[in-house]
């Protein structure tokens, strides 16, 4: 099944205690419908505050459903902020973590105050060099070491990371990133998203960007994570778009999840009827 959810309200997609969550809520829901559930996991771990436009999951039943009549039950018993957009009859071998072959996230910056997109956006007050950002952004694509980016990076088993590609561009009032890889750390797309704000009022160059994710352990520039702990993007801005699939169309273009309009330029005749 394919979900979208504003996770503001949530502890993340994983099931906890004494928390709500994303996978706890599909739970209770898929019970109070009557429907025994076996097993269920997502294609990837949101953190808290964390959304998505496209989280796949698998589900086994222990019972056989019409997809169409389970998907309008579930969604009958979600809260309003967690969708079921489609649920459809999988191989019994599917797994939706194991079988990815990507994920893809989205980062929205916003560069003005905006009321109605502060649940979706990090508000970045200093102005931003897009161009300077984009060149940094440049530097991560390939296989990399983002200790530098993780939280507890001493608790993974590894640290490296396949990146195919990390674009930016604009929209309106806002700066999207998109970082698409083959797996993420913990906190990395969002560590990478203040890098990159860095980058963008010019306190981190391309070339300290491209030390600190250097593969080769000698020439790579190690922080504190303390210090880099400081450059953590706020979940409210991110998305997870997807996970890919074998054989699954290739991401579309980068768009906004929730657009931000330029602000309206002054008009000198408010206050006073035009042509008088």
């Amino acid at each position: 099944m394919d979900i979208e959810y504003d996770g503001s309200r949530y502890r993340g997609w994983q099931v906890q205690e004494n928390a709500r969550s994303i996978a706890g809520e599909l739970q209770r829901a898929t019970r109070a419908i009557g429907a025994e559930m076996v097993d269920m996991g997502g294609s990837g771990r949101t953190d808290a505050g964390v959304h998505a436009l496209r989280q796949t999951a698998h589900l086994r039943l222990r019972q056989s459903v019409s997809p169409e009549t389970f998907r309008a039950a579930l969604n009958d018993a979600l809260p309003h902020d967690i969708n079921v957009l489609s649920f459809l009859a999988a191989a019994d071998s599917f797994h939706a973590r194991h079988d990815a072959v990507s994920r893809s996230y989205l980062y929205q910056i916003a560069r003005r105050r905006a009321a109605l997109a502060k649940k979706y956006v990090w508000w970045v007050k200093r102005p931003l060099d897009v161009a300077a950002m984009a060149g940094a952004a440049a530097v991560l694509a390939g296989r990399h070491d983002f200790r530098n980016f993780c939280e507890r990076p001493a608790e993974q088993a590894s640290t490296i990371v396949v990146v195919e590609r990390v674009a930016v561009e604009e929209a309106g009032d806002l700066v999207l990133v998109r970082m698409v890889a083959s797996h993420f750390l913990w906190k990395m797309v969002r560590r990478v998203a203040g890098a990159l704000v860095r980058a963008g009022t010019g306190e981190l160059s391309r070339d300290a960007l491209q030390r600190l994710v250097d593969p080769d352990a000698a020439a790579r520039t190690m922080l504190p994570e303390s210090a880099v702990a400081e450059w953590t993007a706020p979940p409210s801005g991110l998305f997870l778009e997807r996970a890919v699939y074998p054989s699954e169309p290739a991401l579309g273009p980068l768009l906004p999840a929730i657009p931000v309009a330029p602000a309206p330029a002054f008009a000198p005749w408010l206050g006073k009827p035009p042509g008088r």
